[in-house]
This record gives structure tokens, sequence and C-alpha cells, in this order.
């Protein structure tokens, strides 16, 4: 049986399009639910693809699952994530004549009962302070009175981390009064970065899923963190009713810039990263795939885990061997057949990650050094992204006048 996999985009991610191939590699017959213009219709791994509309993002869901008929459902950002939560609630209300839906939903995602703790930065840490793991301190931050008690309690450096937010959109690291209530006041009314983001996929893009959001500038939960100095890492995790059945563990060596994405990544064995991902996947009882953040502290080496990405991540289309390749891990959960893995695609530990290394430096060491993760089997997506970096160029200097602009005219606390 060769199941069929709805990936879920709102977003014209190139690392969904990487994993939708890698689950067509996998045996999967792989639909998409994405907008117009995506990646994905550069491959050659979809059958069918279905319009995501950002104006009536459940009523596109819910189209494409019927259309589909999928057997799971894979989503490839936050966004995508939340709005299947929204759909099972939305489902569940409805009864019976909603059942199909919400069982989907379950066996894609795993239990309901995480939905309202993955996307909640403080609710979730204390979860993982239960099962015994490594966490920094985190709490909500409600007012400017609890802000100020916090850093008297922690001092400088600190985190400020919104709700709702991933790509490092909604997290400061702040070192100074002024600039923690400056923070503060961002991220709770939709940050300018935010609203610079939304423009940028309205204009470029043509995707205006965020446009609203910025405008009415709902307020979001803040939460401080305590700083942990020392190297990023990263695991992604392919689940099954609460079980992991492959994992992804790397370390960080760069970034496209401070606050983004991953460039360039090394392949590390960690005991308590593992440790980490299969204690949260147990106690969620998840499905699917996952990822998890860490800092390694840099005294100690000790791994602290600091975030859940409920959704895949850019990395989770690698094969790196066995229990390292995570589209065969969930094509067999979902067939019920024998894990095929497919061979390593490389015995490098570095690797350069396509397109945000080539994109930040032309002339990066890593490129040469590390394994360069380009998808030379799907010329169209290779050109795709080249000129999707030269819009991108083009865009910078209005976002910067977009956020000089809103950054004048944040009320202040």
């Amino acid at each position: 049986m060769r199941p069929t996999v709805l990936i879920a985009a709102t977003c014209r991610w190139v690392s969904t399009a990487r994993l939708t191939m890698a689950m067509a590699n996998a045996g999967c017959t792989v639909d998409a639910v994405c907008p117009p213009r995506h990646p994905l219709s550069k491959t050659s791994a979809v059958r069918q693809t279905h319009t995501y509309r950002s104006l009536t993002p459940l009523t596109s869901f819910s189209d494409a699952i019927a259309a589909a008929k999928p057997d799971f459902i894979v989503p490839c950002d936050d966004v995508a994530a939340l709005l299947l939560h929204r759909l099972y609630d939305r489902e569940q209300h409805r009864g019976k004549a909603g059942q199909l839906i919400c069982t989907l939903i379950e066996r894609s995602l795993g239990a309901p009962a995480s939905f309202p703790v993955v996307f909640a930065r403080t609710a979730f840490i204390e979860l993982a302070r239960e099962e015994g793991i490594r966490v920094p301190e985190t709490s909500v931050i409600v007012g400017i009175d609890d802000l100020g008690k916090w850093i008297a309690h922690k001092g400088f450096p600190t985190v400020l981390k919104a709700d709702g937010t991933s790509g490092g959109e909604g997290v400061r690291v702040i070192r100074t009064i002024e600039e923690a209530e400056r923070a503060f006041q961002g991220l709770r009314v939709s940050s300018f970065s935010a609203l610079a983001r939304a423009a940028r996929r309205a204009l470029v893009e043509q995707d205006k899923t965020f446009v609203w959001q910025s405008l009415l500038r709902r307020p979001s939960t803040v939460n401080a963190q305590a700083f942990v100095a020392g190297r990023e890492a990263t695991s992604a995790i392919a689940c099954w009713k609460g079980t992991v059945l492959a994992s992804l563990h790397f370390e960080v060596l760069s970034k496209q810039y401070p606050a983004g994405p991953a460039s360039v990544v090394r392949l590390i064995d960690n005991a308590e990263m593992s440790a980490a991902a299969e204690k949260i996947a147990r106690r969620l009882n998840l499905s699917g795939l996952h990822g998890l953040d860490f800092m390694l502290e840099g005294s100690t080496g000790n791994a602290y885990l600091i975030e859940i990405n409920p959704r895949a991540t850019q990395v989770g289309h690698l094969t790196l061997g066995p229990r390292r390749d995570l589209p065969a891990a969930l094509y067999a959960a979902a067939s019920g057949n024998s894990v095929q893995e497919a061979p390593a695609v490389t015995e490098n530990d570095r690797i350069a990650l396509f397109p945000h290394e080539c994109i930040k430096n032309p002339a990066s060491a890593f490129l040469r050094s590390g394994y360069h993760d380009v998808p030379w089997e799907e010329p169209e997506l290779v050109r795709l992204c080249v000129q999707a970096h030269r819009k991108q160029d083009a865009w910078y200097p209005r976002q910067k006048w977009i956020q000089a602009f809103s950054a004048d005219r944040l009320p202040r606390p």
C-alpha cells in the first residue's frame, strides 16, 4: 500500500519542496495544499496541488483533504500547524460529521491535548521540566512590572519570546532596561518585524496571510527566558503515537542572519537531546514530524531544551543513515511496512543548507568543506531559488523603511 500524504504549507519555503521530494522518494503518494506559485510547483514529486486561500484557510484545508483523501498530513510551517488545530476544533463541534477529519488530524499530529501546549512557550517548558528535561527558567510576562521583576531576578542578558512566532521573528535578546521595554511592547502588539514580514510576503510573494493580523496588531503572550550562553542546536524527529521512530541532531554552525534559520549544521550524537526528544514525544503523544531547539551550554556542554516546533523543519528531508531517515520512518509507520531507509546522502557531518548559505555568502568556506545540499535533480527548483533571492534583494531597502516607520510609531509602555 502506498500511503498518501498531504503536505500543508502556507509559506513558500524551499524546505517544504525538499521534504515533499523526500516523502515521494520514500514511497508515498504526495498531494499538497499550498499558495499559488509555491516552489512545490517546480518539482516532479507532487501528484496534485490544491490551492491554499489565505482569506478562507480552513475551507482550503478541508477541501484539500476531501479531494486528496490522505492517510496523514504533514504541516510544514507554524501557521499550517495552527490551522490544522483550528480545523480540528471546528470539526469536533460538528460531531459525527467531522469525525473523519478529526481522526485524520489526530493520526497525523498526535493527541489533541498537546495542541495548546506546543504553541505556549512557558507551558511547554514547564511540561518539559516535569519530565526531568534540562530547561532554562521561563515565565509569562504580563506587563512592565513583571518585566522589571524578572530582570531584577535574572539580570542581563535575558531573552523575550512571543507565542505564535517562528524563524526568530518573535525572539529578542536584551541587555538593557530600555531595550527590554521596547522589545516587550513591540512583541506584545505585533512588532514592526512582523509588519515588515507581512508586507514582504504580500508584495513580493502575493501572499496576504499575515496582512490583517499585523494591521489588527492583536496582543501576543510574551515570555521571558533565562539566557543560556553557548551554541545553538536542533533536533528533527519522526514520531508515531508517542514513540520516536527516527531523529536527526545538529549543532548550528552558521545562520543566514542572527535571528534567522540555520545555514550550516553539523550532525552530532547527543544523548541528552535524544532523551529529551523521547520524553517529549511520549508525554505529548506526538505523531508526525516535529523539531526541538536546544542551547548547548558553553561551559558544560549541557543541552537545554528551549522550544518545540510543531511541524516539519528545514532539515527533515535529509537522509543520513539508519534511524536518521525521517521520511522513510514515517512512510513505514503509515503503511505498516518495514523501514526501507535510503543510503546516506553524505558521510560529511557538515551540511550547508540550500539556498541559505550560498545566499548569505557565495564564497563561504562551508560550501567547499561541507556537503552542499543542492537539489540538482530538480533544476527548475534551483532556478526558482535564485530568482526569489533577487526579488528579496530588491525588497530589503523597502523593508528597512517599514521597520523604521513602525518602530517610531509603536505605542510606548
